[in-house]
C-alpha cells in the first residue's frame, strides 16, 4: 500500500469516528434537553422552538402595496407581477402606484 492509500484510509476511519462521535454527543446532548424539559415542565413553545419539526409553517398574508386603476395589486415582495412591470416599462413610476 502507499503513502497516499494510507493516508486516505486513514482519512476515511476518522470521518467515520467523527461521525459516530458526533452523533452519540448530539443523542447525549438532546437526552439532556428532554429531561430538562421533563423537569421543568416545559415545551417546546416555551423554548421558542416549533411543537413538531413537521408541523407546517404558518403563512401570514401581506396587505397590497401597490394597485392599479384596474384593481391588481401587489404586496411589494417577490417578482413584480406582469401588470406592473408593463406599466414602468410603459413610463409610470412605482409611486405612481402605491396605495
Amino acid at each position: 500500500m502507499s503513502n497516499l492509500q494510507n493516508l486516505l484510509a486513514q482519512q476515511a476511519e476518522l470521518e467515520k469516528k467523527i461521525e459516530s462521535t458526533r452523533s452519540q454527543e448530539r443523542a447525549e446532548a438532546v437526552g439532556k434537553v428532554k429531561a430538562m424539559m421533563a423537569e421543568y415542565g416545559l415545551t417546546a413553545a416555551d423554548i421558542g422552538g416549533r411543537a413538531s419539526a413537521s408541523a407546517p409553517r404558518s403563512t401570514r398574508k401581506v396587505a397590497p402595496k401597490f394597485r392599479d386603476a384596474a384593481g391588481n395589486t401587489w404586496s411589494g415582495r417577490g417578482l413584480k407581477p406582469k401588470w406592473l412591470t408593463a406599466a414602468l416599462a410603459g413610463g409610470k413610476k412605482l409611486a405612481d402606484f402605491a396605495i
